[in-house]
């Protein structure tokens, strides 16, 4: 039985497309739209492969209000919306900071005014730690809680936050303007989900992250350099006041990230709260260091590194406190930063061309026999 359905925004990325079958898992119908950009369609199969189900897809960019009004009209069931359509790079935000402001804020106001126009009224946000920016210019702010002072350092984490004022203001306004009609405009809802470092891959070794061009996180960066792709890792900056010099992040398993968007999205449904802030992480600060030891055990042998300067916008340390999903969603992380290694290693070393390669024959059949 079908519990709802769900546009999911940026759904064959990579944390979009463990939340995509998270919901089909959880029995959502579930509508893709994705331009492609960074991703590939072949996660489709595999988001079959693993659930038996497949997601609608349509192939459309997040700015184009014209088609997302289509999908809208296409499948008048959908009545929640998780959005991760984005750029997301924090160097080169810097670098094209116009053409981030129109994907990641006017492709999010397009968005809200398709979803407006057919009475879709819930929305999940894929936000980022990033919006806190440096939570140590405060005291007892790390790990870092929903209330601490949003001041991004970046343009990245600037349209992040930017987006969440629009959210925030426009379902505030459509409650307020329900109510000065005579209705109760609960209905309008929004969570604004804000991680860390989301990494690891699907245990079956089928699906995982699958960067077009250069990953910008540290995991698969050091996958890459442990499959030959790459010749090293760059760390950047060893001179932050942590136990070893590099910065302390707060890395969650997509599978825990995943679950949070679904247990969010079913919060929104039962609850009607509004708006509402979670910090999605583990409470777990780990170095870039302790990355680099904790993957390379994995692996069995030590990866090559070098030290570079410290890059523009970032911090010492982002971690969460995860305390108010923890109580409110009764969401927490289950599995470790180990797992995430693990679970890493086995996509990337049977998976070097990621989607652009068939799967392993024996991972394949393992599912099958589930």
């Amino acid at each position: 039985m079908v519990v709802g359905s769900v546009l999911v925004t940026g759904g064959t990325g990579y944390i979009g497309s463990f939340t995509a079958l998270a919901l089909l898992e959880a029995d959502y119908k579930v509508v893709i739209v994705d331009n492609l950009y960074n991703s590939s369609k072949e996660v489709i199969n595999r988001i079959e492969l693993i659930s038996g189900k497949r997601p609608e897809f349509y192939e459309a960019d997040i700015t184009d209000e014209a088609a997302l009004d289509k999908i809208f009209a296409d499948h008048p069931d959908i009545n929640n919306v998780i959005h991760f359509a984005a750029l997301k790079a924090v160097g080169e935000s810097g670098e094209k900071p116009l053409e981030y402001y129109r994907v990641n804020v006017y492709g999010s106001i397009a968005l809200l005014r398709a979803m407006t126009k057919h009475n879709v009224t819930n929305i999940v946000f894929s936000s980022s730690a990033t919006v806190y920016g440096d939570a140590t210019r405060f005291e007892n702010m790390i790990p870092i809680p929903e209330h601490c002072p949003i001041g991004p350092t970046n343009t990245y984490g600037r349209t992040k936050s930017t987006v969440e004022s629009v959210i925030t203001d426009h379902i505030e306004a459509q409650r307020s303007n329900a109510k000065k009609a005579g209705k109760s405009g609960e209905q309008w809802n929004a969570a604004l989900l804000r991680y860390f470092n989301p990494s690891g891959a699907h245990p079956s070794g089928v699906m995982g992250e699958n960067p077009l061009g250069v990953p910008y996180n540290l995991l698969p960066l050091l996958a890459q350099v442990a499959i030959g792709k790459r010749e090293k890792l760059l760390v950047f900056g060893d001179d932050y006041g942590s136990k070893d010099g590099t910065a302390i992040r707060d890395y969650i398993h997509v599978l825990d990230l995943a679950k949070g968007h679904l247990v969010a999205l079913n919060y929104l449904r039962e609850k009607q709260p509004g708006v509402k802030a979670w910090n999605l992480g583990s409470g777990r600060g780990s170095t870039v260091f302790e990355m680099i030891n904790a993957f390379n055990k994995v692996v069995g042998r030590e990866l090559p590194y070098e030290v570079a300067p410290r890059r523009q916008g970032d911090v010492l340390d982002l971690t969460a406190n995860p305390t108010l999903a923890n109580q409110e969603l009764k969401w927490k992380t289950q599995l470790t930063l180990e797992d995430a290694c693990v679970d890493l290693w086995k996509w990337t070393e049977n998976n070097p061309e990621g989607y652009n390669q068939q799967p392993p024959k024996e991972f394949v059949d393992a599912l099958m026999k589930n």
